[in-house]
């Protein structure tokens, strides 16, 4: 299994990639761990894409989420398929509003609480965006892919795959 999850935030990626690593043991990879370097601010792009392929190339099965079209487009060679979770903003602002703490992403649960607001502003974009993070630009990456792929547009669709 060797799969890669695309998205807003808020989509449900980190969701259904624990459920299917329950069901099928895999190594798990978010792009939020490789696009930045402490804070805000991205990396070179070259760089996150290299430390991806070095975490792909000693693993057998692996999940790969996240919203950087940028950072997934040149890896799509090395998938088994593509899942384009695409529930809608309404959907990623309540996910995102009952997300329990993620200490890997925040120090505490009221650092989270306070970049809620934030974050919530961020989601509500998606679909104008032009940038890597927006819907234009991941439509456009799983339109072009032409291995295994799935858009999924309702969350109870998860459950299926």
């Amino acid at each position: 299994m060797r799969i890669i999850l695309l998205g807003n935030a808020g989509a449900g990626k980190s969701t259904l990639s624990k459920k299917l690593i329950d069901r099928h043991p895999a190594a798990r990879l978010s792009l939020d761990e490789v696009a930045f370097q402490g804070g805000v601010e991205r990396r070179p792009l070259q760089d996150s894409i290299e430390d991806v392929r070095r975490w792909i190339a000693d693993k057998e099965s692996w999940i790969i989420e996240g919203c950087y079209a940028d950072i997934i487009e040149p890896l799509l060679d090395c998938c088994d398929e593509l899942i384009f979770l695409n529930p809608g903003v309404d959907a990623c602002i309540a996910h995102c509003r009952s997300r329990p703490w993620e200490p890997e992403k925040f120090a505490s649960p009221q650092e989270q609480d306070e970049n809620l607001e934030n974050l919530l502003q961020w989601v509500s974009t998606y679909e104008s965006r032009t940038d890597e993070y927006g819907l234009s630009r991941h439509r456009i990456l799983f339109d072009s892919f032409h291995g295994k792929k799935r858009e999924l547009n309702n969350p109870h669709e998860y459950a299926s795959v």
